[in-house]
């Protein structure tokens, strides 16, 4: 399995608008789940800072992120700039290869 991390920072007046469109149920959601190789996503805020987030998108593995992310460039693209304005930072953390229980893989 395969996990793709991102940070933001959002302004205080869209915290609400950030947290549907890339929670449970949300248009990043919406879109992930059309392609077969996406399992779910994380979205996490700081408990010491309300205006910080990560998200964790779990995939089935890193092609399939990549396939993905190539067979649905455009809509990505488009829903990433709708996005832009709800937040004052974006940082990529890192793609992660998740380790089987046992941590044997």
């Amino acid at each position: 399995m395969f996990a793709y991390v991102w940070e933001y920072v959002v302004d205080t007046n869209h915290a609400d608008a950030f947290i549907s469109v890339y929670g449970s149920g949300g248009k990043w959601i919406e879109l992930f789940a059309r392609d077969d190789g996406y399992l779910r996503t994380e979205l996490l805020r700081d408990a010491s800072d309300p205006n910080r987030f990560m998200t964790i998108d779990y995939w089935v593995s890193r092609d399939a992120r990549d396939r993905f992310r190539r067979t649905f460039a455009s809509e990505f693209d488009a829903l990433d700039e709708a996005c832009e304005a709800l937040t004052l930072q974006e940082r990529f953390v890192g793609d992660f290869n998740l380790q089987p229980p046992g941590g044997r893989s």
